[in-house]
């Protein structure tokens, strides 16, 4: 069972983190509002301070469009 406290904190640390990057927040609510089908790719990169940019990418399966529905479910 989810604890009712951890779930507002995490409401909470959301809020932040979209108040801190609206547009990262804004296109990820376009990305998942308009669905993600299985066999999408997903590309991230990361470029530290200092540092070579590196880069990864997934294809998205079915099973990982059961987890992020999981979690969907829970907001």
């Amino acid at each position: 069972m989810i604890n009712p406290s951890s779930i507002m904190k995490l409401m909470g640390l959301k809020s932040k983190f979209e108040a801190n990057h609206p547009k990262f927040a804004a296109f990820t609510q376009n990305v998942l509002g308009q669905g993600v089908p299985e066999g999408t790719i997903i590309e991230i990169t990361l470029t530290r301070p200092g540092q070579e940019p590196i880069m990864t990418n997934m294809k998205v399966k079915e099973s990982d469009l059961e987890l992020l529905q999981g979690l969907k479910d829970l907001t």
